[in-house]
């Protein structure tokens, strides 16, 4: 049986500008400006600069906004509220707090030979024949920015076959491979595993006592070595701790990534551009946020000369009357775009500031022994905003100290009982257990359990398992591969 019924709903909906808001507070500063450069391409209203443009109302668009499908004519719109210059917005008033030098926003880099261009010049100096040439080329192709090949070879002769129209075989390919490949510079480059980048690099270099050594036992012992059994590999050598010792020395001066150590890299490091800055001036804390977040934004002239050209005229025709209709369009965008920068720019001020007075005593001091346990639901109440708010912002955005430029989640930790009751945070516990294992007789390492009970014997009763897991994060390896001759 068919019924109908009457029901209430209660949902939540974002407006475009809630959701374009929360689009700009997750952006850090580069992808921030890259943005605020797309909006000015795209929306000829708005515009940026430092010269006294002709200012408009902050109240130019509430009874103007679009509601639905509803028809706004240009009779209706009252051109006086669009270029009212009665006072001045209040983000045209705002501080700049920033030197000359933070105007230059362009980078300069070097231009440089790329890793797997220099490869390829190389290969034009072998005396090869052109099928070979392909396949080297092909091979060097195939190289990772580590400088390794990590595809099977049948996967290569395939994809030769395919791409290059080159049919061959298994043993070319090798021979290719280590007859020319191996031969270049970087030594190492195009190894296809550890094992044998290491290799290709000691047999590179002049013979002598420990560098044979060094061959034999990664040749018949890579295992061993690998996993730090030093005393199987002296019963097995029949060698003393000294011999070990030389030969493992070196191994540790071999570059087990080849294709990083290129100075002309086509890679360009990411620059990290501070959100924030903390100074501490006369024993205070001093928070600043990078003027690149708080552009100056107005209303291009163009449009205001294009508003008053209309008010002005006696005759109104169609064309002038569409023009006005986009023209209204593009004003409310570039308010709606202002506001929400001018929202960013507050709540961006509004949470760090939160999270810089609750983690006082670790920016004054940059002991990270004083950071205290903090979630995100600590500031989101004090701010009175979501949780998601802070986390956008403290995911994305960066801080630059005293003691160095820092991602602001990372002064987010839980909490854990010391053994005095006391809250502690996670990040002082692994802070103290880093220094431990810093200090300790690298030639008998702590195992977890040993860990676990000096930090106990420190006031902190945690158990081994949280002792390894806090180890991991910590990207510390296991008591085993810590071991040194």
């Amino acid at each position: 049986m068919l019924k109908q019924s009457l029901y209430y709903k209660l949902s939540q909906k974002l407006s475009p500008q809630q959701i374009q808001l929360m689009k700009l507070i997750q952006l850090p500063t580069q992808a921030f400006e890259e943005r605020l450069k797309q909006e000015i391409e795209e929306n000829p209203a708005l515009d940026s600069g430092k010269e006294e443009p002709e200012t408009f109302e902050d109240s130019l668009a509430d009874e103007y906004e679009d509601e639905g499908t509803e028809k706004i004519e240009a009779e209706d719109i009252n051109i006086d509220e669009y270029l009212s210059d009665d006072e001045i917005p209040n983000y045209k008033t705002q501080a700049n707090n920033y030197s000359a030098d933070d105007e230059d926003k362009q980078i300069p880099y070097a231009a440089g030979t790329t890793f797997h261009q220099s490869l390829k010049n190389q290969i034009n100096t072998v005396n090869i024949n052109e099928e070979e040439r392909i396949i080297a080329e092909f091979l060097v192709g195939s190289i990772d920015d580590s400088g390794y090949i990590r595809r099977d070879t049948l996967d290569l002769v395939d994809d030769l076959a395919f791409t290059q129209n080159v049919f061959t075989s298994e043993e070319k390919v090798i021979k290719i491979l280590t007859t020319v490949v191996h031969r270049l510079d970087p030594i190492g480059v195009g190894a296809r595993d550890l094992k044998e980048c290491l290799m290709l690099q000691l047999k590179a270099k002049s013979s002598k006592k420990s560098r044979d050594l060094a061959i034999r036992i990664l040749e018949e012992s890579f295992d061993h070595f690998a996993k730090k059994h030093y005393k199987k590999l002296i019963e097995k050598f029949n060698i003393s701790e000294e011999e070990l010792k030389s030969a493992n020395l070196e191994i540790s001066k071999l570059n087990p990534k080849p294709g990083g150590s290129y100075a002309g890299n086509n890679k360009i490091a990411e620059q990290i551009v501070p959100d924030f800055s903390i100074k501490i001036i006369d024993d205070t804390l001093d928070l600043t946020l990078n003027s690149r977040n708080a552009p100056q934004l107005h209303v291009s002239r163009e449009y205001n000369n294009m508003l008053k050209g209309y008010q002005e005229s006696t005759e109104k025709s169609k064309s002038q009357k569409d023009a006005v209709l986009f023209i209204k369009q593009k004003l409310d965008a570039a308010k709606w775009f202002i506001d929400a920068i001018k929202q960013r720019q507050q709540t961006l001020l509004v949470t760090m500031n939160s999270i810089m007075h609750y983690q006082y005593d670790y920016f004054l001091t940059g002991d990270e022994r004083k950071l205290k346990p903090m979630i995100l639901k600590d500031i989101a109440d004090e701010i009175k905003m979501d949780i998601s708010t802070v986390s956008r912002v403290a995911n994305s955005k960066y801080v630059s100290t005293p003691y160095g430029t820092k991602l602001i989640k990372v002064f987010f930790s839980e909490s854990m009982k010391n053994a005095d009751g006391e809250d502690v945070s996670t990040r002082e516990i692994k802070k103290i257990l880093e220094t431990v294992i810093k200090e300790e007789n690298k030639k008998k390492p702590l195992t977890d359990e040993k860990l676990s009970k000096l930090l106990k014997e420190k006031g902190y009763p945690i158990a081994r398992r949280t002792v390894a897991k806090y180890r991991e994060q910590l990207d510390i390896p296991v008591a085993r591969l810590r071991k040194e001759i």
